[in-house]
Parts: C-alpha cells; structure tokens; sequence
C-alpha cells in the first residue's frame, strides 16, 4: 500500500506543479537508448531484476520453461525536468519505475512468460494536459523508442516465440500503436497470445485484422478497459475512453454484473482479497470493490492494474494454455 500511495502522490505533485516547458524541440532531448546494450533494457528474462518478484505463495518458475514472451511498456512517471521526454539514464527515475508499474504491473505475467522491458524517452506527464501540440509530439517521439526496442526485440530475442503485450496508461498509448504497426496482420495476429492494452483509449476501428477478445479464453485479440467507480460518467472526450471495453472479472463485452473475490495487489507479500463488482455500460467499466481507500474514487486509473492483478495472472494462464494447445 506504501508504494501505491508513492504513486498518487507523485502523480498529484505532477499535475499540481506542472512547469513551462519549451516547444518541442527532437534535438534537445536526450540522447537515443542503443537496445543492444542490456542496461537500457528495464527488466530482461535470465537476469534478476524487477519483473522477478511473486507472491510469497507462489514458487518462481525459470525462465528456461516459459514457452512465451511478455513485451511491457510502462506508464508515465517522468514528472519533472528540463525536456519533454525522459532521460533514459536517470537511475533515479529508473529505480521508480521498477518498484511501481514493473513490480504492480508487469510482474502479473512472470508466471507464463520472460518479461522484456525497454527503457524508453517516456514524455512528461504534462503531455496529457497540454493544449499546444507539444505533448503530441513529444508523445510520438517516445513512441518511436518504443518500436525500435520491439524491433530489436524482434530480431534478437523472440526467435519465433508467442508474445503477449502489456501496457498502462503511456504505455498503452504507445501499445495500441505498436499493434498497429505490426499485428494487424494475419502473420503477426497468430504471434499474438493477447494484448493487455489498459487505461488508455482504443476504439473500434482502431485495427483492421486486430479485435478485442470476446471470451476469457480468446487469443489473437486483445483487452482493454479503464476504471470508474460505479454510476460515474466521466467527460467522453477522457483520453481514458475509447468505446472499447472488456470486463477484467467475466473477460466479457457484455454488460452484465461480473462479481469476485479479486486479489487485489497493493503488496507482493500476502493476496489481498476484496469483493469486487464489474459491469459495463456504455463501454465504461463501473467498478464496485470493498477496498478501503480506493472505494471513494471516481477514476480508478491508478489502480486499472491492481484492482484486477490476480484476475489477469489467471486469465494469462489460460490464455497461454489455449494458444499452445491449440499449435501442438
């Protein structure tokens, strides 16, 4: 719970205390990351690092025998300097990053697959409420490190493996992309065990091949969703809302109530488990949990992961069982 509170404080500070910052310049950020070198990679599988942590109750599994690969971008927590975009040698940036979004979030997938997380020029959270282009363009420029990290990625790691993605937030804005420029297609869609897109809005024609998964047991597809607390209607013009949404808890489009005793993941040490309530509506996703401190907020978007961890650490055993089963 410390480390979640860390996070909201963070964020709060960042929108409260948001700088003048110059037009956006691609000559006056730092330096590109070279994805050949292992230090610009966040997390790597056969290394200890922060994607290696589980649940006390559970037993790690090696790497050697996870038969499938998770690509994880991260979620914006660069909040103050000089430039639009990140430095990706900021070791104290980096060390946030790993004990936040990797430990909270890409770790949900350590159990199935080998985590690779690129560093990448990340644009300052002030690129989401700025009104005069820059934080566009800054958004693209990260976008761009993202994709040649999958492209190296690509060509010299996967070696023909199945792949799942995994974003938040900036992340997602980034991922949603990268499926674009390389899943939709039928090639790379059978490559594709799921795309775990979240808390950032993708909308129905977004992809021409690519489709939100209709079933817990779906692959070649992806999910998203964004949390509100129930009966919330938030301005549709939220960058949270994109008119597609897959509920966490049934893994449905519908909008029935989904109901669970979710593992809710505020420390790594013990499951947490709190009664939650999910339903759709008007491809929103309502959210009613018991949770103590997160229960009163109208945006769920800090918790889009937490909320659901243990429901999408078994949702990605399923789905990684269905797809090899289905290509033995």
């Amino acid at each position: 719970m410390k480390n979640t509170l860390l996070l909201i404080a963070i964020l709060f500070y960042s929108f409260t205390h948001a700088q003048i910052m110059p037009p956006f310049n691609a000559n006056d950020q730092p330096a590109a990351p070279d994805y050949s070198k292992e230090q610009n990679w966040l997390t790597l599988p056969f290394r200890v690092d922060g994607a290696d942590v589980i649940p006390k109750s559970e037993k790690w599994i090696s790497d050697s025998a996870k038969a499938v690969d998770v690509f994880y971008i991260y979620p914006t927590l660069y909040d103050k300097g000089a430039t639009w975009c990140a430095d990706v040698n900021d070791q104290d940036l980096n060390k946030r990053l790993s004990k936040l979004p990797v430990k909270f979030q890409a770790t949900t997938f350590n159990h199935v697959g080998r985590v690779y997380t690129p560093l990448y020029r990340q644009g300052k959270i002030q690129c989401f409420e700025d009104t005069t282009g820059n934080g566009a363009l800054a958004l693209d420029f990260a976008y761009q490190d993202v994709k040649r990290a999958f492209e190296y990625y690509l060509k010299n790691y996967n070696n023909g493996r199945p792949i799942i993605i995994a974003s938040h937030s900036q992340g997602t804005r980034h991922s949603r992309q990268l499926l674009k420029d390389f899943f939709d297609n039928k090639e790379m869609k059978e490559k594709l065990v799921c795309a775990y897109a979240i808390g950032y809005g993708i909308y129905p024609d977004a992809y021409e091949v690519l489709k939100p998964c209709p079933a817990a047991e779906a692959t070649n597809c992806y999910v998203t969703w964004a949390a509100f607390k129930d009966k919330f209607v938030p301005n549709e013009d939220t960058l949270l809302y994109g008119r597609v949404c897959v509920n966490p808890i049934s893994w449905k489009m519908d909008t029935l109530v989904a109901e669970a005793n979710c593992g809710v993941l505020l420390t790594l040490s013990k499951t947490k488990p709190f009664r939650t309530k999910a339903r759709i509506k008007n491809n929103y996703l309502w959210v009613k949990t018991s949770l103590p401190f997160v229960q009163g907020w109208k945006v769920m978007h800090l918790v889009d992961f937490n909320l659901f961890w243990y429901e999408i650490r078994k949702n990605a055993s399923l789905r990684v069982a269905e797809y090899l089963k289905t290509r033995n």
